[in-house]
């Protein structure tokens, strides 16, 4: 028979319950992001870290941590004090401090620009829950310049997420495309401006599944499979990076609406279209619009429909822009030009006017003219929407799509089909996305609208003529 614990016995409040929990909590690397599936013990692996962390160092440690919404965030510090006040420490509002003086700080960054708010500080620890809720990695990478630490203590960002978001591309991007299946250490080196010296910096992302432990069970598996579509669940269930559910353009289908680059007949309209941005990125889409069926080996391109055979992108990163002026982005134009352009359409904003040309006259003094382009968003009181005539082109009629994109039309392709729908306006997509290429393409899509053939129906009865037939069908003669 087992003996009863004694009062003197260590109560074990908190401890790793799945490897990738033990790896990340044990990771001396930089930086580290735990993504997956759900139910993978993301949030407990930042409680842990920040347990560890905290008895390592003590008064030296120092962190934050970040949610992007208030509802996110009152749920974590919830988790949070339900442990840590087992061992000792003190919540005072946002701010934890434990025994021996480490001090955590909880905080919700609504706004991206909320992150400048701590630029002043000294971190040891940097915590982002549900990173791909941020729609770019802006106000990330300054929460990382807070990490230093004059003390010796080794500093160290940590991120969880999901598959999904506004900001699913760049996360996919930065931590998943280098290491698909994960816990491989990626090393990039950075030059210190003032002395020439090279400084390398480490990230690995640690894969989780909920089968990674056994804490919920087959119940909690099965409910999620009852909780959603097939694509959110393989992303529940597997941590699968490469589904998106809740896309706006849940129709995008990359083996039909994506083709080689082919040699288009020289008699088809050609045009361009343009989103501008700066800080965010620019997109600017040729486009050909065929006059007749165009058959090329097993592509078949109808009669009316758009290809995208060129674009240019002007992004540093996703969903990062390259803050050219306007008259350098009008000659990269031109450099990329060889053919006839029939006509142009571009982001009516850029015909503003704010005390100086407007970035349309400044282009134009380049060689390069716009027309307004149509920037009706959705439908309403009768009028199409940018984004139907976007989504009716992609599913087409007949079993074929009416829009194509060359496969070297990268970033359209990158960013069109995971762009998600607005939670407050839903018949509207999320703006918050990297929506750029997508802007582009519904311009180009308005400036040549396009509706599915509604069949005939039966030719009616010709009344005047009737009345001149018998029911013997002898006709009678008008005098």
């Amino acid at each position: 028979m087992a003996e009863p614990a004694r009062a003197d016995d260590p109560v074990v409040v908190w401890e790793p319950r799945s490897k990738p929990q033990a790896a990340f909590i044990a990771c001396p690397v930089f930086e580290v992001f735990f993504g997956g599936a759900r139910g993978s013990l993301k949030t407990d692996s930042t409680l842990g870290d920040w347990i560890n962390h905290s008895a390592l160092y003590g008064d030296k440690a120092v962190g934050l941590m970040v949610r992007r919404t208030r509802e996110e965030l009152t749920e974590t510090l919830e988790r949070f004090r339900h442990v840590l006040t087992q061992l000792g420490f003190t919540f005072s509002g946002y701010v934890c401090r434990s025994p021996n003086g480490s001090r955590l700080t909880f905080a919700y960054l609504d706004n991206d620009s909320d992150a400048e708010r701590y630029q002043g500080w000294s971190l040891t620890r940097v915590y982002v829950e549900e990173v791909g809720n941020f729609p770019n990695e802006a106000p990330v990478k300054k929460l990382m310049a807070t990490l230093r630490s004059a003390s010796g203590v080794p500093v160290g960002f940590r991120a969880t997420g999901n598959p999904g978001g506004p900001g699913h591309q760049w996360v996919k991007a930065r931590y998943i495309d280098p290491a698909p299946n994960g816990w491989k250490v990626q090393t990039y080196e950075y030059v210190n401006p003032f002395n020439s010296s090279v400084v390398t910096r480490d990230r690995v992302f640690i894969p989780g599944k909920i089968t990674d432990h056994t804490l919920l069970g087959d119940e909690y598996i099965a409910q999620l499979q009852m909780s959603g579509s097939e694509t959110l669940v393989r992303a529940w269930l597997l941590g699968d990076w490469s589904v998106i559910e809740g896309a706006y353009f849940d129709v995008w289908d990359s083996t039909r609406h994506v083709i080689k680059p082919r040699e288009l007949p020289s008699h088809w309209l050609r045009f361009r279209a343009f989103d501008w941005g700066s800080a965010k990125p620019f997109s600017v889409g040729w486009w050909a619009a065929a006059s007749e069926t165009f058959i090329d080996g097993d592509v078949v391109i109808p009669a009316g429909a758009l290809v995208k055979y060129r674009e240019w992108y002007g992004a540093s990163a996703p969903n990062v822009g390259l803050k050219m002026v306007a008259e350098d982005v009008a000659r990269g134009i031109l450099e990329r030009e060889v053919e006839k352009i029939d006509y142009s359409v571009a982001d009516p904003a850029i015909f503003a006017e704010d005390g100086g040309p407007s970035i349309a006259e400044r282009m134009a003094n380049v060689g390069v003219d716009w027309q307004r382009g149509d920037n009706k968003r959705v439908a309403s009181k009768g009028a199409i929407g940018g984004w139907d005539q976007l989504r009716s082109r992609l599913v087409g009629e007949d079993g074929r799509p009416m829009i194509y994109f060359f496969e070297t039309c990268v970033d359209s392709i990158r960013t069109i089909p995971v762009l998600q729908h607005d939670g407050k306006k839903p018949e509207d997509l999320d703006t918050e996305g990297e929506d750029h290429a997508a802007d582009e393409t519904r311009y180009a899509c308005m400036s040549r609208p396009w509706t599915k053939a509604t069949p005939n129906p039966d030719k009616p009865r010709d009344a005047w003529a009737d009345a001149f037939n018998d029911d013997t069908g002898n006709s009678w003669k008008v005098m």
